[in-house]
């Protein structure tokens, strides 16, 4: 319930503000003239980066295009020290660019919104954030991809007399020197903390479920030369990347891998080895390592060779080697293998010594071993792409839930919006491209805004995607994934590591390039996968 006596009502309520709500607050209010009010549970901007503040934390994108294209002065300011950021600097990165684009005054930090119900009769949605009500003609939903932390249910957490913390929400200030460490997962976050911390902590457990494929990331320091070199050729270099694939900043290749001798593979391996950067290594050796099994086996034995290589202790480098196809989203890391070789980190692998239970001292594993810890992290990911959208009340036309509505599997069309809910808008919904995400979000914000001044202009009250739409563009998202690799694994990017999910496509994996020209043809024919009333 409402303690004002008056609703405050708006053009438009924005959710988040990472990449795409602050760009979506942006267009929105210094653009399009809107009256828009933003929220934000957290404390201040930047989305995943404000809570992501684990040790190690790393965007695997490269610093100069892993920030907003949009402005060419933002662009050229920029100042980044190494080839990858860190967390603190993409924090500091969102600080500067809400104050540059004076978009702080338009958002409620620290405040959460727990609901988002359509009503029909007014054309508007009234949302519930921090116990007051406000309502809004259009809503857009940039509440991020990776957000809605994931934690296991392990029997005897609550008896553990220790620390337990999960990455995607980790508590500032936090020292775990000189503590014994267990760290549970192998997936991005996983590889960072444990390199990180091994060097600090007494004593560091990883425990491996399922061993995963990476290749190193290629950080390094980065020379003003580099810099001015780049902001000399920005124009082209983004013009590269909203046309490419994954929109990483590289020529994807098109080579076969089986199509050059075994020697060549193994030069090309060892280059983008050299080079650093996991999508780097997965599209830009050959053009068929997600789509081809025997080009997958290739990558996979290369970096499996590497493993070995690097860890000195036999059974170590076993229990740290995937034997599945390399078709989980593709990873890299700052010394991850190499960190194995100390004396003070072990690996558990979980298939062969599942957890037991925790007790107060630490994990007990099925082969009777206790490993003491005074400190338990998982690093277990989230429920992505539609896990916040179903810890919120979200109501559409008639009363539908959104959980109702995605009950199968979550559905939209192109990401961005899905039928039944008007005037209800997703960056980065179910079956939005997988790639680099701020060109991707940048996108998508910039046809939204589009759809919408196109609504205002016309008179249009209402917009939904057709129903027959929505199922077109799930069965095509659904083709293309089907003819990769990534279909045949279980990954996050299905939903698998959540207990319980149904897993379904979540991504249109058919390349930002593509993206960009089915969005175009749809705005240029006058939006006709669209109910506009």
């Amino acid at each position: 319930m409402s303690t004002s006596t008056a609703v405050q009502t708006y053009d438009a309520a924005v959710i988040g503000a990472g990449f795409g709500g602050v760009y979506g607050v942006h267009k929105f209010a210094n653009e399009l003239g809107l009256n828009v009010i933003g929220f934000e549970k957290a404390d201040g901007p930047a989305g995943t980066w404000y809570w992501n503040r684990y040790p190690g934390a790393l965007s695997d994108t490269e610093s100069h295009l892993y920030r907003y294209s949009f402005d060419k002065e933002l662009l050229n300011d920029g100042h980044w020290e190494n080839t990858y950021l860190t967390q603190p600097e993409i924090l500091a990165y969102f600080e500067d660019v809400v104050d540059r684009l004076d978009v702080r005054r338009h958002f409620r930090f620290g405040t959460e919104v727990t609901s988002s119900i359509y009503l029909e009769d007014e054309g508007l949605w009234e949302l519930t954030a921090g116990g007051e009500t406000y309502r809004a003609r259009y809503v857009l939903n940039a509440v991020g991809l990776l957000s809605a932390v994931n934690m296991p249910d392990i029997p005897g957490a609550e008896t553990f007399d220790g620390q337990i913390l999960h990455t995607g929400a980790w508590p500032e200030g936090i020292d775990l020197s000189g503590k014994r460490v267990g760290v549970v997962g192998s997936g991005s976050t996983g590889t960072q903390v444990v390199t990180a911390l091994a060097p600090e902590v007494t004593h560091l457990t990883h425990f491996v479920r399922t061993p995963q494929y990476s290749v190193p990331v290629g950080k390094r320091p980065v020379s003003e030369a580099e810099r001015q070199e780049v902001k000399a050729n920005y124009d082209q270099i983004w013009d590269q990347v909203k046309n490419s694939a994954v929109a990483f900043g590289f020529e994807e290749a098109t080579t076969p891998a089986m199509s050059v001798s075994e020697e060549e593979r193994q030069r090309v391996f060892q280059e983008a080895w050299d080079k650093g950067g996991g999508f780097r290594f997965m599209f830009g050796t050959f053009g068929d390592i997600a789509t081809d099994l025997e080009a997958n086996e290739a990558a996979a034995s290369f970096i499996r060779g590497k493993i070995s290589e690097i860890i000195e202790d036999p059974e170590t480098a076993r229990k740290l080697t995937p034997h599945d196809l390399y078709a989980r989203r593709p990873l890299c890391d700052n010394g991850f293998y190499e960190t194995f070789n100390r004396d003070n980190v072990e690996v558990v692998a979980l298939k062969e010594t599942p957890f037991k239970e925790i007790t107060p001292d630490g994990v007990l594993t099925s082969d009777g071993q206790l490993h003491e810890l005074d400190v338990l992290i998982f690093a277990t990911g989230f429920d992505a792409v539609d896990g916040n959208y179903r810890r919120m009340e979200i109501l559409g036309r008639g009363g539908e839930d959104i959980n109702e509505h995605w009950q199968g599997q979550p559905t939209s069309y192109l990401g961005v919006a899905t039928s039944n809910f008007p005037n209800w808008f997703m960056v980065l919904g179910p079956n939005g491209p997988f790639t680099n995400l701020p060109p991707s979000i940048e996108t998508q914000v910039e046809w939204i805004s589009e759809l919408i001044k196109y609504a205002d202009d016309n008179g249009i009250k209402a917009i939904e995607p057709k129903q027959s739409t929505v199922d077109e563009w799930t069965e095509t998202c659904t083709e293309i994934a089907e003819a990769t690799v990534f279909t045949k694994v279980d990954s996050w990017i299905f939903g698998a590591n959540v207990p319980g999910k149904k897993p379904s496509v979540l991504f249109y994996l058919g390349g930002l390039g593509n993206y960009r020209s089915v969005l175009n043809d749809e705005a240029t024919a006058g939006y006709p996968g669209f109910s506009l009333t």
